[in-house]
């Protein structure tokens, strides 16, 4: 077995990483689909902060390379963004979160055909909007090229696919949407760059979520159950992995009980097999 196939790329959530032998096969497109507070988002969230605050694995051997974060948002904000992470879980250095995290924010494309008045979304001069707005061909295009300049083995988080694929209501975006993913399904592999694609569970059309799901390489389903004692309980599923899930298959390791806390962020505990 070659170092390349071997090679992992953390998550940085403590309690899976070992599950899934170290992390993810770098140059994954992963797909994080939840219910709404189903823990997507958590997820992200601790990932982050916890690969940013990862020790040393053992004394001498140093703590995994952090990777360049690229963080896209389509109607939310950096600033907005920064401060739930930072109110949500402990950071040793939040300057270091700052630092490593380049954020791509693609609102001014998103809201010019809507009703939202500009300077909602808009922080230029009306010159430079313009400009902005004839030089791209629109949100789609904007992403394509944000995409591109993502550096080789980092991570790229997308905020989220339920923005764009609710704006995508007619065939010809649509198309364009599942080509530009079926495209970043490729480069990945290429670059070794891995994706996180934020997805809202039950807002787009049922066969739109399973296409999304295709074509991925990951789908992460986070869902609310109501356990035995009529207590919701967050659950966390591996649907989909290529590579990796007869691995976790062999060893019932698919269907997972969620806990998510401040002082250590999303943790899997209580590891249910499915039956």
């Amino acid at each position: 077995m070659t170092q390349q196939m071997v090679q992992k790329m953390p998550t940085g959530i403590a309690s899976l990483d070992p599950i899934l032998d170290g992390g993810v096969p770098p140059g994954s497109v992963i797909l994080l689909l939840g219910d709404i507070g189903g823990g997507n988002y958590e997820f992200v969230y601790s990932s982050i902060v916890n690969t940013l605050n990862a020790a040393p694995l053992s004394p001498g051997i140093a703590a995994p390379p952090i990777p360049q974060f690229r963080y896209i948002t389509f109607t939310r904000t950096n600033t907005d963004v920064m401060h739930e992470i930072e109110t949500s879980f402990p950071m040793q250095d939040a300057t270091k979160l700052k630092e490593k995290i380049r954020f791509e924010d693609l609102s001014e494309l998103y809201f010019d055909d809507s009703v939202v008045p500009d300077d909602w979304y808009s922080h230029g001069d009306i010159i430079t909007h313009l400009q902005k707005r004839s030089e791209h061909a629109g949100v789609l295009a904007q992403l394509s090229t944000a995409l591109n300049d993502a550096e080789p083995n980092s991570l790229i988080i997308i905020d989220s696919i339920t923005d764009i694929a609710t704006q995508c209501n007619n065939p010809h975006l649509w198309h364009n949407l599942t080509g530009l993913l079926r495209g970043l399904q490729r480069i990945s592999k290429q670059r070794n760059v891995t994706v996180y694609l934020l997805l809202t569970r039950g807002i787009i059309k049922e066969e739109e979520e399973r296409e999304i799901a295709d074509i991925v390489d990951a789908v992460l389903l986070f869902r609310w159950e109501e356990s035995s004692g009529a207590r919701r309980q967050r659950v966390m599923y591996f649907e989909k992995f290529r590579g990796v899930m007869p691995h976790l298959e062999e060893r019932d390791l698919v269907k997972f009980a969620v806990r998510i806390s401040t002082s250590s962020g999303f943790e899997v505990s209580n590891i249910r097999v499915v039956i």
